[in-house]
């Protein structure tokens, strides 16, 4: 009879190492985008220069960030 040994590691995901966090926005009431950038504040004040300019209220933000799974130890 064979017999078979099964271990479990724990894992987690952790941000990628070489990777920093994106940020965007884009108008819900246009096609204006900001300009990307790491840093989240630079991206609310283009917003809050293009409603000043267009009275355009409403933007998506999207904030992307890379993963990698690693043992957890």
């Amino acid at each position: 009879m064979t017999r078979s040994l099964t271990r479990f590691v724990q894992h987690r995901i952790a941000q990628h190492p070489d990777t920093d966090v994106t940020f965007e926005a884009e108008c819900l009431g246009c096609k204006w985008k900001a300009t990307p950038s790491t840093d989240s504040a630079a991206v609310d004040v283009e917003c809050m220069s293009h409603t000043g300019r267009s009275n355009h209220r409403g933007f998506r933000r999207i904030c992307t960030s890379f993963a990698a799974v690693v043992r957890d130890e």
